[in-house]
């Protein structure tokens, strides 16, 4: 692991910093839905793998999880702009609300693909949940579905970032921290 952390040029937030945020963003959800209500959470795999963990252990709220897999970096640094879909809902969202649960929105292709997807599906409101936001590399700008809100853990400035699920070449996801990637370590 000692090498990982020499790759990293600086820490953006650390384990603690993460953690505060995550019982924060879910203390927001629990307190918007209501057990009437209670959200399906579908993790965006695999860099919301450890995000999605740690965040539904803080709902106080009866839960369902499920995953969707929606690839547009592949091997590198920026996104391809054109999201692929490759592993499909395994609960029924119809009726539901749902609660998207991203690492980090960035073009926002990607989320406003798998926005579309689940409102197909019949989620009766769609909202986003996403540890880290990238609004200066934004491209296009998603429309939530129903009463979706947007919950966002840290505005993220434009780095290439990995660390906690989120990685470079299928690398750094371990990290327990968000780090700026070495420019050299991606060229």
């Amino acid at each position: 692991m000692a090498s990982l952390h020499s790759h990293i040029e600086t820490i953006l937030w650390t384990k603690d910093e993460i953690s505060c945020r995550v019982t924060e963003l879910a203390s927001e959800i629990s307190t918007d839905f209501g057990a009437a209500d209670s959200p399906v959470l579908v993790g965006v795999a695999t860099g919301a793998f450890i995000f999605l963990a740690d965040l539904v252990r803080n709902i106080q709220l009866p839960i369902s999880v499920d995953f969707v897999r929606a690839e547009s970096y592949g091997c590198g640094t920026l996104s391809s702009g054109v999201p692929k879909l490759s592993l499909d809902l395994k609960v029924d969202v119809k009726g539901k609300h749902v609660i998207l649960v991203e690492d980090i929105v960035d073009t926002g292709n990607t989320l406003s693909c798998l926005i579309a997807y689940l409102e197909s599906k019949g989620a009766s409101s769609v909202s986003v949940c996403a540890l880290l936001d990238k609004p200066t590399r934004r491209k296009v700008h998603f429309q939530l579905v129903g009463e979706g809100k947007f919950y966002r853990g840290f505005e993220c400035p434009d780095y290439f970032v990995v660390g906690y699920g989120m990685d470079f070449a299928e690398l750094y996801r371990n990290l327990p921290y968000v780090g700026v990637l070495k420019p050299e370590c991606y060229k």
